[in-house]
């Protein structure tokens, strides 16, 4: 499902990335079609970057973007990371956030050599929170306002699963 993003993915990008409702709990957003085509550019040249720090995917369902994942190595020493989502809202419900989810911690893990990794989201925000208990990450707490959006000061609810914990689930 997952794959690098690429340029020609900005429309797609641009197609959720222009909505209110899915940047509604975000810093980022509404974006111009310009603010995405420069995010796109960013997160391709990611890729080549050294040492590699981003690893920005498009998720894909048949020939279309429906989504896009990103692993961040918060520490390297630390074997520390964060994996972030977002979905089309006319895939919303449908098991995609959960699917990229997955491929992130499982990139996080398998091919990165991670101990933790770690996700957040907005308190509103209860379909993400939703995504991460499925992907059986454990709620650590709230954060208090870190991050100023449209309508104010957000709070992070922080959710977390270490290698030990993601392995035992895969097994099953």
């Amino acid at each position: 499902m997952l794959r690098r993003i690429e340029l020609a993915d900005w429309r797609a990008v641009h197609s959720w990335a222009s909505l209110a409702e899915v940047c509604r709990f975000q810093t980022w957003g509404p974006d111009t079609e310009e603010q995405t085509r420069t995010f796109v550019t960013t997160a391709v040249e990611a890729w080549s970057q050294a040492p590699q720090l981003r690893f920005p995917y498009a998720a894909r369902i048949g020939g279309d973007v429906v989504g896009m994942g990103e692993l961040h190595i918060r520490s390297r020493e630390q074997r520390q990371g964060e994996i972030t989502y977002v979905v089309h809202p006319n895939r919303w419900g449908q098991g995609v956030g959960t699917a990229i989810g997955n491929e992130l911690l499982s990139r996080g893990f398998e091919e990165n050599g991670l101990h933790r990794i770690y996700a957040t989201c907005d308190p509103r925000n209860a379909g993400s929170a939703r995504v991460l208990r499925k992907l059986g990450m454990t709620w650590e707490g709230r954060h208090r306002h870190t991050a100023l959006i449209r309508d104010g000061w957000r709070d992070s609810e922080l959710f977390s699963i270490l290698e030990d914990e993601w392995r035992a689930t895969t097994r099953r």
